[in-house]
Formats: structure tokens, sequence, C-alpha cells
């Protein structure tokens, strides 16, 4: 009788311990693919002009936040959208 009972409470303990284990919230996150997935994802994007583009952007406003205006660029002259011939919208 008590050789069952020595081998359910050995068998009971690691299941409880695997299901602690497998229930875990940091089980499937790995900090390092994270973090080569941004480094992936950011590559990507400066790859393409609209994104070369925007890193510029965002260069240029990190300079006007330096120089210490607040962060509004001075000098940007915006038009209004242009209308098409014919009196269309």
């Amino acid at each position: 009788m008590i050789d069952y009972f020595a081998l359910a409470l050995g068998h009971g303990l690691i299941a409880i311990a695997l299901l602690r284990l497998v229930l875990r919230d940091g089980l499937d996150v790995d900090p390092l693919i994270s973090t080569i997935a941004a480094e992936t994802a950011e590559i990507r994007k400066s790859a393409r002009s609209a994104g070369r583009n925007a890193a510029r952007r965002a260069q240029d406003v990190g300079e006007v936040d330096a120089e210490g205006d607040g962060g509004e660029r001075q000098g940007i002259i915006t038009q209004p959208p242009r209308r098409r011939p014919g009196g269309g919208p």
C-alpha cells in the first residue's frame, strides 16, 4: 500500500510541476527574439524610400526640438489642395 502512495505522490508532484511550467506567462516570450524582430522591422522600414524619408523628418524634428523652439517647424508653407479642372471636387 505504501508503494502505491509513494508512486502516486511522486508522479503527482511531477505533474503539478509540469503544469506550473506550462502555464507560466513568460514561457513563450523570449526577449532576444523580440529585440531581433524589432531590429529587422527597423531595417526593412529604412530600406524603403518612405521609411528613409520618415526617418529624415523625425531627425529634422529632433534637431528643431534641440534648438529650443518647442518642436514647431518654422519656414514651412503649406498650400491648399489643388482643384481639378472642370469644377469637380
